[in-house]
């Protein structure tokens, strides 16, 4: 088991994750939130990744049918981490959070198709 130590830009939120393979389930999503963050995720269970500092400055982000939460520091604005609607006993990070990953070295990531999952609700 390894440990991996993510943090936002002004450092208010670390966090870690526990894993066996360092960052695991690489994505990107073309949904219309993930495409204007840019962001690389990993994917672990709930119960692996834990806010070691700065819960109270996490601000949480819901849209479309509000059930994944999206957090993000309140005071840089860097996306940490979500809870996922498609999977909701886990959590997306931001692979770019995770001291020590170069993003060059990850290769190729695959693009998973969030537009499908978009659900207008008519409210």
């Amino acid at each position: 088991m390894q440990i991996l130590n993510g943090k936002c830009h002004c450092s208010a939120v670390e966090f870690e994750v526990r894993t066996e393979a360092g960052p695991e389930g690489l994505k990107r999503c073309d949904c219309s939130l993930c495409t204007r963050k840019n962001a690389i995720m990993a994917k672990t269970l709930l119960a692996d990744l834990t806010v070691t500092k700065g819960i109270d400055k996490l601000s949480l982000y819901q849209w479309n049918t509000r059930v994944a939460r999206h957090y993000f520091c309140s005071i840089c604005g860097i996306y940490t981490h979500h809870q996922r609607r498609k999977a909701p006993n886990e959590y997306g990070y931001n692979v770019a959070c995770i001291e020590g990953i170069e993003l060059d070295s990850l290769g190729d990531i695959p693009m998973t198709d969030g537009i499908s999952m978009s659900v207008e609700s008519s409210e």
